[in-house]
């Protein structure tokens, strides 16, 4: 899904705070990442096409309590594991270098791990990362600083890929598209 309407306002926003901020020159941030947005024709899957395994972690990622904060890899790993999929640990550095390498939104589907080795501005996030779960329709659940977000995915891949390129794929190896 596309970004449209006040979603596509928040992203015109957001490219602008970064901006401001001397983040993003052109179309590259200051760290030399190019800008990731889901273009036309690559879409990720939607919720719709998802199947019973897929929903299951999307209704376990509404049901997860936010655990603190520099916890995300940990809820990530508790919805995956409260599903009955399984646990694996690790920061989300270690997600992202372990099970995450797919780089082209057409992969991404519903129930995949979409992770960064680090984040410029946040503490612990240098060092660790970020994680974040693929629920369907263009839309990541994380756990921040203060609470467990929703966020559109085209927000998500500019706020977090600026010092690193995101990329997706199934914790622990999973397969479950």
């Amino acid at each position: 899904m596309l970004v449209q309407g006040s979603d596509e306002r928040l992203l015109d926003t957001l490219l602008a705070r970064l901006r401001a901020r001397g983040l993003i020159v052109g179309e590259r941030s200051v760290f030399g990442e190019p800008l990731l947005r889901v273009r036309r024709d690559h879409e990720p899957q939607a919720l719709l096409d998802a199947n019973r395994q897929q929903r299951s972690i999307v209704n376990h990622s509404y049901a997860m309590a936010w655990p603190g904060p520099d916890l995300c890899a940990a809820w990530a790993e508790r919805v995956v594991e409260a599903a009955g999929f399984g646990f694996y640990p690790g920061s989300a550095r270690d997600v992202y270098e372990r099970d995450c390498h797919l780089t082209d939104t057409v992969d991404l589907q519903v129930g995949m791990a979409v992770a960064v080795p680090s984040v410029p501005y946040a503490g612990r996030g240098m060092a660790l990362g970020h994680v974040a779960l693929y629920v369907g329709d263009g839309v990541v659940r994380d756990s921040a600083e203060q609470c467990v977000r929703t966020v559109p995915l085209d927000l998500w891949l500019v706020s977090y890929g600026l010092s690193a390129r995101p990329c997706w794929g199934w914790l622990g190896g999973l397969a479950l598209g």
